[in-house]
C-alpha cells in the first residue's frame, strides 16, 4: 500500500465525522434563521392587524432591525421590563426540523459506518486468506499462494511465506536424514542376517558332532543376536514411516486375549497367569496385528518382573475422547530413576531382564503413537509396575 492509500484510509473516518459535525452546524444555523424569521413575521402580522395605520412605521422598524449589526442585538433584554423571559419564546419547534436533524444524522452516520465496515471487511478478508493458507500448509497442501497485495498485511504475508518455506526445507532435510538413517539401519540388519544364519547352521552341525556346554552358550547368544537383527529391521521400518498399518475396529478384549495366548508357552514356563476382565465391546481404530505386537512386549515386560505364581492384570475403558488400556504386574516395580527413560531405545533399567536388548518398550510406544496413541509407565502405590495406554479417536 502506498502512502496516498494509507492517508486516504486514515482520513476517511475523520472526514466523515467532520462532515457530520459541519452539516449539523449548518442545519442548526439554517433552522435558527428560519425560526427567527417566522417569529418576527408573525409578530409584525399581529401588530399590523391591530394597528393597520402603523404599517409603514412597523415595516421601517423591521428594516432598521434588519440593518442592525450583531453587536447591537446581543445582550438585549428590553422585554424583561415587562415580565417576559427567554423560555417563553420559540416554544415547540416544528417536527420537520427534528426530522431533518434525524435524517442528516442517519446519512452521515451511515457514511461513517460504511467506511469503517469496508475497512474491517477488507482486513477480515486478508486475515482469512492468511489463515486459510496456514491451515492448508498444516494439512500438507502445498503450492497454494495468495495474490500479493500492497496493504498493511503485505509485510506479514511476506514473513509467513519465508517461514513456511524455511519450515518446508527443514522438514525435507529432516525426512531425508531420517530416511537415510532408516536405510542404513535396514542395510546393517540385512548384512547381519547372512552371517547369523550361517553361524546357526554351523552350530547345529557342531551340536550333532561334538555336543558340549559351550555350544549351548553360543546358541543362546546367536538367538539374542538374531532377535536384535529382527528388531533393528522393524525399527528401520518405523523410522522410515513404511510400517504397514491396516486400520480397522480393534476389540480390546480380543487383542488382550490373543496377546496372552501368543505368550502362553512363556507364561506356563514361568508359572504366570493373566487376568483379563470381559467388559463388553470396547473398540478403537487401529491395526490388530501390530497392536498384538505392542501388547505382547508389555506383557512380556510384566512377566519378566513377576515372581513365579504371580499374575498380570489387564483392564480397559473408553470415553468419547480415547480408549484406555491398563496392564500391570505384582512385582517390585520400576526403579524411580529408570521411569523417565523406559521407552528410550536400547535403554535397560537396573531391574531389566538379563536377556533383553532394550527395544521392546520403545517399539510398543512407536506402534501406539502410529495409531494416535500414547503410553506411560508408573509404579502402583501397593507395589507393581503399570503401563497406561491411551488411544485417541481420529
Amino acid at each position: 500500500m502506498n502512502r496516498k492509500q494509507k492517508w486516504a484510509i486514515l482520513l476517511l473516518p475523520i472526514f466523515a465525522l467532520s462532515l457530520c459535525i459541519g452539516s449539523m452546524a449548518v442545519l442548526c444555523l439554517s433552522a435558527y434563521q428560519e425560526i427567527a424569521y417566522e417569529h418576527i413575521s408573525t409578530f409584525c402580522e399581529i401588530i399590523i392587524e391591530h394597528n393597520p395605520e402603523d404599517e409603514q412605521q412597523i415595516l421601517q422598524a423591521v428594516k432598521k432591525y434588519h440593518n442592525l449589526k450583531e453587536q447591537n442585538v446581543n445582550g438585549n433584554q428590553y422585554l424583561s421590563k415587562f415580565g417576559y423571559r427567554e423560555a417563553e419564546f420559540c416554544k415547540g419547534l416544528s417536527w420537520d426540523i427534528y426530522i431533518r436533524f434525524f435524517l442528516l444524522f442517519l446519512i452521515i452516520s451511515g457514511i461513517f459506518l460504511t467506511v469503517i465496515w469496508r475497512i474491517q471487511r477488507r482486513n477480515k478478508k486478508r486475515i482469512g486468506e492468511l489463515t486459510a493458507y496456514l491451515e492448508k500448509v498444516n494439512i500438507g497442501t502445498s503450492g497454494m499462494m495468495i495474490q500479493a497485495e500492497d496493504d498493511d498485511f503485505s509485510h506479514l504475508q511476506d514473513e509467513i511465506y519465508k517461514t513456511v518455506t524455511a519450515l518446508h526445507q527443514m522438514k525435507e532435510t529432516a525426512v531425508a536424514g531420517q530416511k537415510k538413517f532408516a536405510e542404513n539401519l535396514a542395510n546393517i540388519s540385512h548384512q547381519l542376517k547372512t552371517p547369523i544364519t550361517a553361524a546357526f547352521l554351523s552350530l547345529q552341525l557342531m551340536k550333532e558332532a561334538v555336543p558340549n556346554d559351550y555350544i549351548v552358550q553360543v546358541e543362546k547368544q546367536l538367538k539374542r543376536l538374531n532377535r536384535l537383527e529382527e528388531s533393528l529391521l522393524l525399527l528401520s521400518k518405523v523410522d522410515a514411516g513404511v510400517l504397514p498399518l491396516t486400520y480397522a475396529s480393534v476389540d480390546i478384549y480380543t487383542a488382550l486375549t490373543l496377546a496372552a495366548e501368543n505368550l502362553n508357552d512363556l507364561l506356563i514356563k514361568n508359572h504366570i497367569s493373566v487376568e483379563i476382565p470381559e467388559k463388553g465391546c470396547v473398540e478403537f481404530l487401529g491395526d490388530l496385528e501390530w497392536t498384538l505386537e505392542a501388547l505382547m512386549n508389555l506383557m512380556k515386560n510384566c512377566m519378566e518382573h513377576s515372581q513365579q505364581g504371580g499374575c498380570i492384570h489387564c483392564d480397559y475403558t473408553n470415553n468419547p475422547i480415547y480408549a484406555e488400556i491398563l496392564i500391570w504386574d505384582e512385582g517390585t516395580g520400576f526403579a524411580p530413576e529408570d521411569i523417565p527413560h523406559l521407552f528410550e531405545r536400547f535403554y535397560r533399567g537396573k531391574r531389566a531382564a538379563t536377556n533383553g536388548i532394550g527395544i521392546g518398550l520403545s517399539l510398543a510406544r512407536s506402534i501406539f503413537e502410529l495409531q494416535n496413541g500414547t503410553i506411560t509407565a508408573r509404579n502402583l502405590p501397593n507395589g507393581g509396575a503399570c503401563f497406561e495406554i491411551k488411544i485417541y479417536s481420529h
